[in-house]
């Protein structure tokens, strides 16, 4: 029996083109894998096919999860596409043909004892924890000419999760957030929708100095934080179950 390899972007709209692509084949969906990049190993009597993104299978892809599954799914769905998980094409793939098959398909992410969906749901609540923490542990830094700038290093891809709860809370601020390992900056001018720009040459190095003000309150914070401190009741495990140590690099009173 010949097998289906689609090679997809390890992108939302990758993926969801794949599962578009994915359903015009006509085939048994136990025949047919979505994967992220090239496989290291061929397999024999194996085809594959590459799966450029384009905009109307995603969107339709979309529509047709969010009317069959509803919105939680969808977002849940979403959450597990930003893991950096290699196997979550297939996850996400394999829990929507689940969910076709179910009577009531708006219970899709309470079906739990199917292996697939249970990925999806492990992965999106990774996602989902990680951006928490960032919500909770990023750090502004003003610059010289007035933009508030923070950078973050996350596992997943949390940086669209993340960027709506700060635009909401500092509508009338220029900001930016920058994921330093994807590259990828969250820029919200002042009063305007943010937007995602790509690249790690958008802001050159005189462009990140930060303002004079900054540094002063960044000192006093940094020492606020040391000196507060009782001796008697340090407890470095708690702080790290509390305050995992990967997040230190990017915060102000670790620097």
């Amino acid at each position: 029996m010949e097998e289906y390899y689609l090679i997809c972007e390890d992108s939302l709209e990758g993926i969801f083109t794949g599962i578009y692509d994915a359903y015009l084949k006509k085939k048994p969906h136990g025949q047919i894998h979505i994967i992220l990049g090239e496989d290291e190993n061929y397999r024999l009597f194996a085809t594959y096919e590459n799966c450029l993104p384009d905009e109307k299978k995603t969107a339709s892809v979309a529509r047709t999860i969010v009317r069959e599954f509803g919105q939680e799914a969808y977002l849940s769905i979403c959450r597990a596409l930003a893991s950096r998980e290699a196997d979550k094409g297939e996850a996400v793939y394999k829990t929507i043909v689940t969910g076709f098959s179910m009577r009531n398909r708006k219970e899709l992410m309470g079906n739990l004892a199917n292996p697939y969906i249970h990925r999806v749901f492990e992965l999106a609540r990774f996602t989902a924890n990680e951006a928490h923490y960032h919500v909770e542990f990023l750090r502004f830094k003003e610059l010289e000419n007035g933009i508030l700038y923070a950078v973050i290093g996350p596992k997943n891809n949390v940086l669209t999760f993340i960027t709506p709860h700060f635009a909401d809370r500092l509508p009338l601020e220029n900001f930016v957030i920058y994921d330093k390992i994807r590259e990828i900056y969250a820029v919200h001018p002042a009063k305007k929708d943010w937007y995602l720009v790509y690249g790690d040459e958008t802001m050159e190095p005189q462009e990140r100095i930060f303002s004079q003000g900054e540094r002063m309150y960044g000192e006093l914070f940094s020492c606020f934080f040391h000196t507060i401190a009782i001796k008697e009741r340090v407890n470095p495990g708690l702080q790290r179950n509390m305050l995992p140590i990967r997040y230190r690099e990017y915060m102000t009173e670790f620097q």
